[in-house]
């Protein structure tokens, strides 16, 4: 076992003269399952196809492309594990400093929209070799999408990187169907018939099944109401058993978008993650000091695909689908018993989940014969009545790795839907969470507690949250520990104003805490809330929303969820003001902050309240004074 071909002499080493598939990627080299160049490279290997990496090829220099020669077949090119611009940009649009999937973490290894770069340097080179991309970069950009960075709608990124095929999804079904389809022979052009892929065409001829046509480029680039309807037909397409044909119309062709890939089977998903991984990366990173990317992953464990959690600000359902799919327990075992014996291994895996941890299969017996539901969530606005609540074999799972020989403890940290857990009238999970899978403090997502900015997330009220609270110290109580709850918040949603914000930071004092991180809502594609951040549109119901969009009014928003911060009394002081809400502005116990040095204790507004409360004080005693004299 030996990591995959990275230049010639790897090559020869092999006893290869050329290669099927050259995999072009801007992440760098991990042999580790928890990407997906690694997934893809060797599921290709182990279908009998020879393949290489070209990791963080220098954009600049076309020779860096050509390490291998020609591919027999195609290039495959992927962005890598997360976005190029998410990677390099704050919400901010400020550069960031550090790139984890990078050697030491240098930041510049990579171009901004890696996928179309590294495709056209290929084309470049290559007039007539198929291209075919995929991962998260090309899945969530397959049609027109808006672009925060540019703050327009983009077409499909298959047109601007010239590729041939995209695969969306996960791509495990796609990949080897189209390897096997490319090595008979068929032309790339003519593969049109690929579920989870999608293709440019000059006709409609080719199509071999119903679809749906959604507005012209053009149109949904100039109107933002035509984007918002064409936007929730792409959201309700990508479920793998209801889901259309789409057909997005550009000026002299066609991007057809053919139906989602199925679900893996349990058998194909533990296949997937049997493979020949090196479970590191590259020795050549040695002198560099290694990929900072591996220290997230290399002692946990993924168990699961998919979420029926469906927040409206998360890509999830977008890219892995709402069908929850899970590995078998002797796959997940084997993996751990392999962790477990790494020279660096302590005790400790890291965690056991994936998307969300606590869901380990379908949310209902329905799903997987009519599919996901169009006109509801599993979860919102409230559990549906035919939602599988039960947490009995996620129990059992980590009971059984927590028994395997030098594993001190099981971790749970890729994060629990709290919701679906309250709902769960059997507290042995709850209580095994707790006890065992915790280390002081466990991270819960409300993400906020306004209705009105809730609804536009997608996310329960906050007195399911309320709930959940009180059965977690309740438990924590009940076995002798003291452990805490860390909440996750996200400013600026579409949905929140100023008033949303100060019951934030009201909620936040009542509860005498303030959060040491907050999230910015970041509009990234493929998700309905960024939807509704470019047409200020639910396309839902094709009401108007209110969306915070000004840097200064986001800055406040923030500023509001951590009023106590020093930093932040100058913009939460405006904010206040500018709210109407002075009475938060003073010494009181309720209010957020104190007046300015500058200024009078209480403003002309508290001090009308304060004569009038004091007047109908006054005007009670009376009254009482009057009846016991009577």
């Amino acid at each position: 076992m030996d990591f995959l071909p990275v230049c010639k002499d790897d090559m020869i080493k092999r006893g290869w003269n050329e290669l099927d598939f050259v995999l072009v990627t801007g992440d760098a080299y991990i042999d580790h399952p928890s990407f997906g160049a690694a997934i893809i490279s060797r599921l290709l290997e182990s279908h009998g196809f020879k393949i290489g990496i070209i990791p963080q090829p220098d954009w600049k220099n076309k020779d860096s492309f050509n390490v291998f020669g020609k591919p027999r077949l195609s290039f495959l090119v992927t962005g890598g594990n997360i976005d190029s611009m998410v990677n390099h940009y704050s919400v901010a649009k400020k550069r960031r400093q550090k790139d984890i999937y990078s050697p030491a973490g240098v930041m510049g290894l990579r171009p901004d929209r890696a996928t179309i770069v590294y495709c056209q340097k290929i084309r470049e080179l290559y007039k007539n070799v198929p291209i075919m991309i995929g991962g998260l970069e090309a899945s969530l950009r397959r049609l027109s999408h808006y672009d925060y960075w540019d703050n327009s709608v983009r077409r499909s990124i298959l047109l601007d990187s010239q590729a041939d095929i995209l695969m969306y999804g996960m791509g495990e079904h796609q990949i080897i169907e189209l390897a096997e389809s490319l090595d008979s022979g068929i032309p790339i052009n003519e593969i049109t018939y690929v579920r989870g892929t999608v293709y440019k065409t000059k006709n409609l001829e080719n199509i071999y099944d119903e679809f749906i046509m959604l507005p012209d480029y053009k149109l949904s680039k100039s109107d933002k109401k035509i984007y918002a309807k064409s936007f929730l037909i792409q959201y309700e397409n990508t479920d793998a058993i209801t889901s259309k044909i789409l057909v997005e119309p550009y000026e002299n062709t066609f991007v057809v978008q053919n139906i989602p890939s199925l679900p893996l089977s349990t058998a194909e998903f533990d296949n997937s993650y049997s493979l020949g991984y090196m479970r590191n990366y590259h020795p050549m990173y040695n002198e560099k000091g290694g990929v900072p990317a591996i220290e997230e992953v290399k002692f946990s464990i993924i168990s699961n695909r998919g979420c029926f959690g469906n927040c409206n600000f998360c890509a999830l359902a977008f890219h892995q689908g709402r069908i929850v799919q899970a590995r078998s327990h002797q796959s997940i075992l084997n993996e751990a018993n392999k962790i477990i014996w790494e020279p660096d291994f302590k005790g400790y895996i890291h965690d056991v989940g994936g998307p969300t941890a606590n869901f380990r299969g379908p949310a209902c017996d329905k799903q997987m014969v009519k599919g996901a539901c169009k006109e509801r969530q599993c979860l919102f606005p409230s559990a549906c009545k035919n939602l599988k609540i039960d947490h009995k074999d996620y129990t059992s799972l980590l009971k059984k790795i927590r028994e395997i020989p030098t594993v001190k403890k099981v971790f749970v940290r890729s994060g629990i839907r709290y919701d679906y857990l309250i709902y769960d009238k059997d507290e042995e999970f709850f209580y095994e969470l707790c006890k065992h899978h915790i280390s002081g403090q466990l991270k819960v997502a409300p993400e906020h507690i306004s209705p009105k900015v809730l609804e536009k997330m997608g996310k329960p009220g906050k007195d399911i949250y309320e709930r959940f609270v009180k059965k977690y110290y309740d438990i924590n109580k009940k076995i002798g520990k003291e452990q805490y709850l860390v909440p996750y918040l996200m400013s600026s949603h579409p949905g929140s104003d100023l008033n949303a914000a100060i019951e934030l930071a009201e909620y936040l004092r009542d509860l005498g805490y303030m959060p040491e991180q907050v999230q910015d809502f970041y509009p990234t594609p493929g998700t309905l809330s960024t939807c509704m951040y470019h047409t200020e549109i639910d396309p839902r119901t094709m009401k108007n929303v209110y969306v915070p969009k000004t840097p200064h009014e986001k800055a406040m928003q923030r500023a509001l969820i951590q009023y106590k911060l020093p930093r932040n009394y100058e913009l939460v002081f405006e904010a206040l003001k500018k709210a109407g809400r002075d009475d938060l502005i003073g010494f009181e116990k309720h209010c957020l902050i104190r007046p300015r040095k500058s200024e009078k204790f209480y403003s002309k507004s508290d001090n009308t309240q304060t004569v009038n409360k004091t007047a109908k004080k006054k005007k009670t005693i009376r009254n009482i004074h009057t009846k016991l004299k009577k």
